[in-house]
């Protein structure tokens, strides 16, 4: 009888031990699967975009073609360059200019001159004040009544292309954000200076084009570079008070932080009220102050290790 006593007490310590040991693992491996990290509230300004392409195109677009056929005689312009109505571009001959000047030239210079003052050259001016974006015809080049010698431009905008869900979420003189893929440090103010009536259709998906005026237009800017546009939809005021989106925790309609506490005491458990949120932080209108230590509780997952396996097409090395 005695016996049989002794091994319940056995087995029964055998298993406390066990349960003392599983307990220990469970608890040990759960604290080690936990992230916790404190932040403070940051001061500052949230804004929530729309974001899309866009190309730097013309707002006018302007070709200045010859009224005659005919020969380019001198360009007085580059590109780039700044120009004013009624400004001479360019002086070209007629067909039969072209041809009288030729001839005179086998007679001499006194013919050529007697001809070149007798039949003026025609000149070519600007009809608005813009800056010329192309410039690449070259003087005794001959032209037609279609071809464009100049092209003009009175300012370059971006154009957006803006998929219809996100049409109702852009007004008029809307302040967005341009960035070229050429020039990705510069961040370049706009406003959106028209909205376009009509959609297009472009992969299968709908959308409005949508012109966008820079504040200031940078010298560097090319018809044709492709841009990133940042439509501002939402901003807070300075000096607004916001926290990663993963310090606020939900249960039912309420929202709250946990709040260290000092001495050793548990967190505070605050009740906080969010205002707008860019999907990485959030407005707290009320429940924090900048002083706060917020606490961050986070899963660490780890990736299981490889285990050693076998395989039947393959013999085992030795080691």
């Amino acid at each position: 009888m005695r016996q049989i006593k002794l091994k319940i007490i056995f087995v029964v310590a055998v298993v406390l031990v066990i349960f003392a040991f599983v307990a220990i693992n469970i608890k040990g491996k759960s604290a080690n699967n936990e992230i916790i990290k404190e932040i403070s509230p940051t001061i500052g300004t949230i804004q929530v975009f729309v974001s899309t392409t866009g190309t730097v195109l013309p707002k006018n677009r302007l070709e200045v073609k010859p009224p005659v056929g005919g020969r380019i005689e001198n360009i007085e312009v580059q590109e780039g360059d700044k120009v004013t109505t009624g400004q001479i571009l360019a002086w070209m001959s007629s067909t039969e200019r072209a041809a009288l000047l030729d001839a005179a030239r086998g007679q001499g210079k006194e013919a050529l001159k007697y001809w070149e003052e007798t039949y003026k050259a025609i000149p070519l001016l600007s009809p608005i004040d813009g800056e010329v974006i192309v410039a690449t015809t070259q003087p005794g080049q001959t032209v037609t009544t279609t071809d464009a010698v100049i092209v003009l431009s009175d300012h370059l905008i971006v154009r957006a292309q803006v998929d219809e869900t996100d049409i109702g979420k852009i007004k008029l003189r809307q302040d967005a954000v341009i960035t070229l893929d050429a020039y990705p440090d510069t961040k370049i103010k706009a406003a959106v200076e028209h909205i376009y009536y009509e959609s297009q259709t472009v992969n299968n998906v709908t959308i409005y084009n949508v012109d966008l005026l820079p504040e200031n237009v940078p010298p560097f800017f090319r018809s044709g570079m492709n841009a990133t546009v940042d439509f501002i939809v939402q901003r807070s005021k300075e000096n607004t008070l916001f926290i990663p989106v993963e310090a606020v925790r939900k249960e039912k309609e309420e929202n709250y932080v946990f709040i260290k506490q000092g001495n050793g005491k548990e967190p505070l458990k605050a009740d906080v009220t969010l205002g707008i949120s860019d999907d990485k932080n959030v407005e707290v209108t009320s429940g924090v102050n900048k002083d706060d230590r917020i606490i961050i509780t986070t899963k660490k997952y780890i990736v299981p290790q490889a285990t050693t396996g076998t395989n039947p097409f393959f013999p085992s090395r030795r080691r």
